[in-house]
């Protein structure tokens, strides 16, 4: 099993080592942070706060009481709320993103547009077009 540049154990700390390893280790552990504090805001403020005058209607006390026929109804929407909000927010930081790369690509080719052009490097494009129009003069007679 062992491979002819270290090992199987030399291969897997490389593999631990590179840093998509390590980035998706870290978007794991906040994601799941993430996850806590959306499951805390459905679960305890947008769902009672859009759901109450319901659930009084229906004679339960919380989301997860509420279970007509013995099926969980409560449950289901609040994962159902859950997963809007982690999408919405999201969706929100994405576009944020791609705006401020879209301004910064922009703000780049400005910048690149309004840089004053080396002055050797006019002259000797200028000397390349009249040495190309020579050329082309001579090669007509």
């Amino acid at each position: 099993m062992a491979s002819s540049n270290g090992g199987f154990w030399s291969d897997f700390w490389k593999f631990l080592a590179r840093g998509n390893v390590i980035d998706l280790a870290v978007a794991v552990i906040i994601g799941t942070a993430f996850n806590k504090i959306v499951d805390s805001l459905v679960t305890d403020i947008i769902t009672p706060a859009l759901l109450n005058p319901a659930l009084t209607a229906a004679g339960a006390d919380d989301l997860e009481s509420w279970a007509p026929g013995g099926i969980k109804w409560g449950l289901f929407l609040a994962a159902i709320l859950n997963f809007l909000v982690i999408a919405f927010v999201i969706f929100l930081l994405l576009r944020a993103l791609n705006t401020t790369k879209k301004r910064l690509l922009r703000r780049a080719a400005e910048e690149e547009a309004a840089t004053p052009t080396d002055p050797v490097i006019v002259s000797q494009q200028t000397l390349t077009a009249s040495i190309d129009r020579l050329n082309q003069t001579l090669q007509s007679r």
